[in-house]
């Protein structure tokens, strides 16, 4: 009943508002949809009949925008156009329509169109569901089954950040591992790229240690860019965390944090690479260090479906401590 909710709600919000633009191929043929990016030698088209196509750049004649967009070229040395684009009378140019004089340029000089990202204008959700499940039989009965929900969601200068991990395994019927976390962040943008950032985490462990964490921060973040290739920011928080152990003791204490999420997407959004994480260091507690990483691969099978390798390492030292490194590979949603 869940999954059919979800994948209800992803067909929902992935509706095109309003499919304007037009790409010319060379064979003749016309298609319209919405350009959601041209990088590395590929031409992402969002239809309303095939959902995102992919389309070799060599193939296309010209296209046409009626959104702007920010475009690069192989010859501007890093620098940016933004611009809308109309259809060339010579194959394989375009024209860019920027406030000066409207200009050609050939296509093959450019290496990276996307659309801009409207920082004040409607909702914005995104998100990924990674599944990975394995059951081995042999002298060691092993079920393993872990789920990653990672989703955000962006309406004018806020960001509501969730994520949750569930983690059991089984080794010959005796459970070895057996945790879960549930954690939201909610980000208020100051500008374009700072943000302050309040935090709250929950961690259980029947196995470990440390049985439960429980974690409320805030501090100052900086987004570096976020745009269809990707994003990247860095935040610092102030935290208070509390410990409870196994053995019933507990303990609080506040700590300095430094968190990143990274990601990147590479051969026209088939692959892409990802590293999020937190480091700790506690200002006055019997845990000395504190770490919480994961980085990975997902390839894109469809425009909603991936196949995922990841590693983990979740660290704590002090008078309990927690070492725990995890390598999965599965399949997961995307929208």
């Amino acid at each position: 009943m869940m999954l059919r909710l979800l994948f209800a709600l992803l067909l929902l919000c992935g509706a095109s508002p309003s499919l304007a633009d037009t790409v010319w191929l060379l064979n003749g043929d016309r298609l319209s949809g919405q350009v959601r990016l041209f990088d590395g030698g590929t031409l992402l088209l969002e239809t309303e009949f095939g959902g995102i196509v992919r389309i070799n750049a060599k193939s296309v004649a010209t296209l046409e925008t009626r959104q702007r967009m920010v475009i690069r070229h192989q010859r501007w040395r890093g620098r940016k156009q933004y611009a809308t684009l109309r259809a060339a009378e010579q194959p394989g140019r375009v024209t860019l329509v920027t406030h000066g004089e409207p200009f050609t340029v050939a296509l093959a000089d450019l290496y990276q169109i996307m659309p801009t990202r409207k920082m004040l204008e409607d909702w914005i959700w995104r998100g990924n569901v990674d599944f990975a499940l394995d059951f081995q039989r042999g002298d060691t009965d092993i079920d393993d089954r872990d789920i990653m929900v990672l989703t955000d969601f962006r309406h004018n200068n806020w960001r509501h950040n969730l994520r949750g991990e569930y983690n059991r395994e089984y080794k010959d019927e005796v459970r070895s591992i057996d945790n879960y976390l549930a954690q939201y962040s909610l980000d208020y943008f100051i500008d374009r790229n700072w943000f302050w950032q309040g935090r709250l985490q929950y961690r259980r462990d029947d196995i470990e240690e440390i049985a439960r964490r429980r974690s409320l921060g805030t501090g100052p973040g900086y987004q570096f860019w976020d745009n269809e290739l990707g994003a990247f920011s860095l935040t610092s928080l102030l935290n208070v965390d509390d410990y409870e152990y196994a053995d019933g003791g507990d303990e609080r204490t506040a700590s300095m944090a430094v968190r990143w999420d990274y990601n990147r997407f590479l051969v026209g959004k088939t692959l892409e690479i990802f590293t999020n994480g937190e480091i700790g260091v506690p200002l006055s507690s019997a845990v000395s260090e504190k770490l919480d990483a994961q980085a990975g691969l997902r390839f894109r099978l469809t425009s909603w479906a991936s196949f995922n390798i990841r590693a983990e390492w979740d660290r704590v030292v002090g008078d309990g401590s927690i070492n725990q490194r995890r390598y999965t590979l599965g399949l997961g949603v995307a929208w």
